[in-house]
């Protein structure tokens, strides 16, 4: 199991999840341009010293990112998805990729993924921070896989 970041744009949120990564040992794709300088202080900060942990591949575009990923099946995790994570069935070497937090990913990422599935939210709600998106999405997948952290 993977975590992507398409294009993440806020580096506290980067920095959280690169922490998510460590802790639970999930290695992490972020696929650039960033919004941000990947070394940049907000980055370090929310990653505190956990960053440094973190198994965490750098693809300089999406389509670098498709000709060299993993192996497993993208899913994009996204409002706009019809399967909610409780609903979904996860497999142990899937991709959970979220988008920018500005803008989500375009139209020829979400066509290109091989599935889509969102967090569960009250009605009325727009989303969830992707830092605690990320969260949920990556414990329902280890837990429904029976993936142990440590």
């Amino acid at each position: 199991m993977r975590l992507a970041l398409f294009q993440p744009d806020i580096p506290q949120n980067a920095g959280t999840i690169m922490r998510l990564a460590a802790c639970f040992r999930i290695p992490l794709d972020v696929i650039e341009p960033c919004g941000f300088i990947f070394s940049d202080t907000k980055l370090r900060r929310a990653g505190m010293d956990y960053a440094e942990r973190a198994v965490v591949d750098r693809h300089t575009s999406w389509e670098v990112f498709q000709a060299t990923r993993a192996p497993g099946r993208l899913l994009l995790v996204t409002t706009k998805a019809a399967d909610s994570i409780a609903e979904f069935e996860f497999q142990s070497d899937d991709i959970l990729m979220l988008g920018a937090e500005s803008s989500g990913v375009p139209d020829t990422v979400h066509e290109a993924v091989d599935a889509r599935v969102r967090v569960p939210m009250c009605e009325g709600m727009r989303s969830l921070n992707v830092a605690v998106c990320a969260g949920i999405v990556l414990w329902e997948a280890m837990r429904q896989t029976g993936r142990q952290s440590g």
